[in-house]
């Protein structure tokens, strides 16, 4: 049964405030991949996080400044080509990380130097949880033991050629044994691990094995997976362990890709259509 893997998301109190609800930060976008950082930050905000901030390059700040209404932003150093993050960026996202609950790194970092250098410095030093995702978890590879060796906890969110790549396989051995391979990985990074793809793996260190029963084709599309690492993390800013925040989040998302298809059809299905299906997801769950 899914709900035996799930974490409890709380009801809300009348008398709450956005303090409660959990403080998020996303570190993810660059030049041409803003929509990454978007996409991101409002599942985030869509999964009840009370406060999220999206951490960007300083040349893409006046673009999602723009594009975001809601989500605040954390304006940082840029790279030496004044593109995307760097070794720069690291103290300003340092500083901002210390107050928040957990951090998202990766949608849409891009493959520069400064990236490479940047993410294993940013998983040192934050200890609150961190979901890994997309160019976070190549920044990795290589490098798995120190994903290992972080003080806080980890989500990784790898499709199968970042799975491929952070076990030093090929993508058909991966897809070939997909529990195997999610087995694999948590031994390795000591991480929880989201292998997504059609019936999604999830599994922990000591924790069963969930594989997901939602979600359908038309969620083969670019973004989707940006906005289940902002409802992983915005889960766990709540106050979810990560097993169950990253259960809850790949089931809910699915859900949400199942009504949006409903309504689009998978062939038109855009990663947006996941994003503003999420409140009936949720409704559905009895969330």
């Amino acid at each position: 049964m899914v709900k035996d893997h799930m974490g409890k998301i709380s009801s809300r109190r009348d008398d709450s405030h956005k303090g409660d609800y959990g403080k998020v930060l996303v570190v993810a976008g660059s030049k041409g991949m803003a929509g990454a950082a978007y996409l991101c930050s409002m599942g985030a905000l869509r999964s009840g996080s009370g406060l999220v901030t999206c951490a960007v390059p300083r040349p893409l700040s006046a673009v999602l400044e723009t594009k975001f209404t809601e989500v605040m932003t954390l304006s940082v150093s840029a790279d030496a080509g004044g593109t995307g993050f760097g070794v720069k960026s690291l103290g300003d996202i340092l500083d901002f990380a210390g107050k928040c609950d957990s951090v998202a790194i990766g949608p849409g970092l891009g493959d520069k130097p400064g990236v490479l250098k940047l993410v294993p410095e940013l998983l040192n030093n934050i200890e609150c949880p961190v979901v890994l995702d997309a160019d976070g978890l190549n920044a990795m590879r290589g490098k798995v033991e120190r994903i290992k060796k972080r003080k806080g906890p980890t989500v990784l969110t790898p499709h199968p050629g970042e799975a491929a790549r952070l076990l030093e396989e090929d993508t058909r051995s991966v897809q070939d044994d997909r529990v195997g391979a999610a087995k694999r990985l948590v031994e390795s990074t000591g991480a929880v691990v989201c292998l997504k793809g059609h019936g999604t793996v999830v599994a922990g260190q000591n924790s069963d094995i969930f594989i997901n029963d939602s979600g359908n084709s038309g969620m083969a599309t670019g973004g989707t997976g940006d906005v289940l690492t902002g409802i992983i993390t915005s889960f766990i800013g709540q106050g979810l362990e990560p097993y169950g925040a990253a259960v809850s989040g790949v089931y809910l998302h699915g859900m949400a890709g199942d009504i949006a298809a409903q309504r689009k059809g998978p062939f038109s299905m855009i990663a947006s259509d996941v994003l503003d299906s999420l409140h009936e997801a949720f409704s559905k769950a009895g969330i």
